[in-house]
């Protein structure tokens, strides 16, 4: 139940219409957290870490715009770092109220955020990984703080309606984004009439099974929608598993190795399910496949614990997990050609480091890049047509083969959040876009003017946006 506190700000609001603030995500792509307030009432939409400029980071992660106190609850999309890895700073600030999530989300960011505890004690621990010495070494949050944040959430099942209070209902709705993954629709009274708000959270790829698909979006008062791939269009699966055999075919033939940086949380496991159930289709040879992901291991647990929620199992052959660092130099290393997946989805660390560093320079090898690759990023590099790469303080010659299956992204496109939003038309209010770039929200928010939505924008950070009134500042 809410602990309501009655401090100013909550008494001014009990005139007002109910108010949603973006503090983060907000024509951006990470960071995603957003404030309700009505009547005595505030809860947290997410709480996730901002990625950005160091010092930007440090400094928006690590203070809050809103007193963590005051806070009554939170809704938790799922578990993605941008989406939940600033919950412990929260709790370490004295937010001491639920964590509404599903079950399988409980369970992921356990492991998700004691992963985030130990690299903050890392880098308190460790001066020269801070660019101003050690002026700055307390942690963000720790695996006190940690534990303290699982111990509030409270697992909760999809389409199962939870009365909060006697002004406030939600229920979880699978988005088919990753396994445990959540819309959220909640209903609040406030003064004599009903407001609702739909938040998408991230929303999954239709026709790319392996989680559930998305369900329609719930018309609402308002619509709180992601926009990361607004007018782009996914590779379809056909088109994925054919320039995927294609490359796996063409590096076997010729002795070399295929590397896969991927993310530990879904996207590895997704990676893998699709490159076994290839080989079992006989549309690319059967060769070993080894994970250098200690950390998507840990998940990996989690997904057999709610494989009701996953496609089932192909009988392609298995995966050999590697845990130590001399197992994947070893694997690594080896004569036979084999497919690699590991850990660091930009090539900007983790387990892909060195994988990356001793095969750059074979010409018969390959790197396919599944992930989003940022502009700046190791990735962004060796997709651009230049011959030498710069890693890690050396300049290394970039012979191995680089290509990009785009098709991997647990993001909805284009056309899936036509499809998704089509529904919703009629009964919505407003629609407002986070969680993307401007042009990507630029050009969902045109297309979704032109199929009916009447008030659609993308809100700047620390925007307030009533339900109550229309407002007008489009972003085009």
């Amino acid at each position: 139940m809410y602990n309501a506190r009655m401090n100013h700000e909550s008494i001014s609001a009990l005139n007002k219409s109910p108010i949603v603030t973006f503090h983060g995500a907000a024509q951006d792509v990470s960071g995603s957290v957003h404030l309700v307030e009505f009547g005595p009432y505030r809860f947290l939409l997410d709480c996730g870490l901002f990625r950005g400029p160091r010092d930007e980071a440090r400094s928006r992660n690590r203070s809050f715009a809103f007193d963590p106190t005051t806070i009554d609850a939170v809704f938790l999309s799922h578990a993605h770092i941008d989406h939940c890895g600033n919950l412990p700073n929260l709790v370490r600030q004295g937010f001491n109220g639920p964590i509404y999530c599903t079950h399988a989300t409980r369970d992921l960011i356990t492991v998700m955020l004691e992963d985030s505890a130990r690299i903050h004690e890392n880098e308190r621990a460790n001066p020269h990984m801070h660019r101003h010495g050690s002026s700055d070494l307390h942690s963000l949050f720790d695996f006190e703080d940690v534990d303290q944040t699982i111990g509030q959430c409270v697992g909760t099942d999809y389409l199962q309606t939870i009365q909060v209070n006697p002004d406030l209902r939600f229920r979880f709705i699978d988005s088919g984004h990753m396994l445990g993954s959540a819309m959220i629709a909640i209903q609040l009274m406030h003064g004599e009439r009903e407001y609702s708000i739909t938040f998408t959270g991230d929303l999954g790829r239709r026709g790319v099974p392996y989680v559930a698909e998305p369900s329609p979006v719930p018309a609402s008062d308002l619509i709180i929608c992601e926009s990361t791939y607004g007018g782009k269009t996914h590779d379809s699966l056909e088109v994925m598993s054919a320039k995927m055999s294609a490359l796996v075919t063409k590096t076997y033939e010729r002795g070399g190795k295929v590397l896969i940086p991927a993310f530990s949380l879904g996207r590895t496991h997704l990676v893998i399910y699709y490159l076994r159930l290839w080989m079992s289709q006989g549309l690319m040879p059967q060769i070993p496949i080894y994970v250098d992901s200690p950390l998507a291991h840990q998940f990996d647990d989690v997904f057999q614990k709610h494989r009701e929620f996953l496609v089932p199992d192909v009988e392609g052959p298995p995966c050999e997990w590697l845990e130590s660092e001399d197992d994947a130099w070893f694997r690594s290393t080896q004569r036979e050609s084999c497919i690699i997946v590991a850990s660091g989805g930009m090539c900007e660390g983790g387990r892909i480091v060195p994988h990356l560093k001793y095969h750059i320079d074979d010409p018969r090898s390959t790197i396919v890049l599944v992930s989003y690759q940022a502009a700046d990023s190791m990735g962004a590099q060796l997709l651009s047509h230049v011959p030498t790469v710069r890693l890690h303080g050396r300049i290394l010659n970039k012979w191995i083969e680089v290509a990009e299956v785009k098709g991997f992204s647990g993001h909805a496109d284009q056309g899936d959040f036509e499809s998704l939003l089509a529904d919703a038309i009629e009964g919505t209010g407003k629609v407002r876009l986070v969680h993307g770039e401007i042009p990507q929200m630029q050009a969902l928010a045109s297309r979704l003017r032109e199929i009916g939505f009447r008030d659609v924008e993308a809100p700047k950070r620390k925007e307030n946006v009533p339900l109550g009134s229309r407002t007008t500042n489009p972003v085009d």
